[in-house]
């Protein structure tokens, strides 16, 4: 599965680790989040994220 950064902080979603402080279970993929979920850092927006190569 793809891991996905923040261009704001740098945070990288990770899929296998999920979101636990926002009940995102392991093993969610990117695209599965839910669309107002933010960045647990930053607070920015699932559109401010870019796959990481």
């Amino acid at each position: 599965m793809d891991k996905y950064e923040c261009t704001v902080c740098g945070y990288v979603y990770d899929p296998e680790q999920g979101d636990s402080e926002a009940n995102i279970a392991p093993g969610t993929p990117f695209d599965k989040l839910p669309d107002d979920w933010q960045c647990p850092v930053c607070g920015a927006a699932k559109d401010e994220f870019e796959k990481v190569a």
